[in-house]
């Protein structure tokens, strides 16, 4: 397993109903996109970071580790506002207000991220899929979802164990035969992946297959009060920022 499902497994918040996170977590994320980059988006990471480290007991270690991902995008979309093509002082120039929109637009992403961090580390993608078929999407869709999310931990595992054959036979102690060594694995994962599926669905035909995976959820209830202080905190947020935009510059 990745180390964020992990995590999610293991976390303090795993009992909780999935509907809560999401309010809070997409709730932030929401807030980050919708509220102005400066105070808004810096007080919306500023409460993403504060439930992850505390009240979500997440890692400080883990979360960077997640985080950095997600952040690398978000620094490669604002690099490219500070240019501009054409004009009077070059092919390639610096825009005049570049920095002010790459800042503004790192700001955003990077709390928006955060956001869905705050999710993905409380909630196991398996307490979530069987239930988007209660929310009304098709069951055929989940069952999709729920295999490939099998398989793409089966192949993870598959790849690792390749990559330390091939190690463990000197097939990376020069450029040459590291790339053959990738080319030896894309073949490899590439005929595994079609192996693996072709086992899954004799499996599932032998266990009488009839279009609807059948999945025992978890129970747990909807926390009133702690949708209370979810709407709480999104409240105070979007108030907060209102009243700092007037005097902060």
């Amino acid at each position: 397993m990745l180390p964020i499902d992990v995590a999610a497994h293991s976390s303090r918040w795993r009992r909780r109903h999935p509907c809560e996170k999401a309010v809070l977590g997409f709730g932030l994320t929401l807030l980050a996109v919708c509220l102005p980059p400066w105070p808004g988006a810096v007080l919306v990471a500023g409460a993403s970071l504060a439930v992850l480290l505390g009240p979500a007991d997440v890692a400080p270690r883990q979360l960077w580790r997640a985080w950095r991902v997600p952040l690398g995008f978000c620094v490669t979309g604002a690099v490219p506002l500070l240019f501009q093509v054409g004009g009077a002082g070059g092919f390639v120039t610096l825009a005049p207000d570049g920095p002010a929109q790459a800042g503004q637009l790192l700001l955003r992403t990077s709390a928006a991220s955060l956001g869905v961090l705050l999710f993905a580390f409380t909630t196991p993608v398996s307490d979530v899929l069987p239930r988007l078929v209660r929310a009304g999407v098709p069951a055929p869709v989940v069952d999709v979802a729920l295999v490939m999310y099998r398989i793409a931990f089966l192949l993870l595992d598959a790849v690792r164990r390749i990559r330390q054959a091939q190690a463990a036979r000197l097939g990376l102690t020069s450029r040459a035969a590291t790339w053959r060594s990738l080319a030896g694995l894309g073949a490899t994962a590439f005929v595994r992946a079609f192996d693996r599926a072709a086992r899954l669905q004799t499996g599932l035909a032998g266990r009488g297959y009839d279009g609807t995976l059948r999945v025992l959820v978890p129970g747990a209830a909807v926390d009133r009060r702690f949708l209370g202080l979810t709407g709480a905190l999104l409240t105070g947020l979007v108030a907060l920022t209102l009243v700092l935009e007037r005097f902060l510059p």
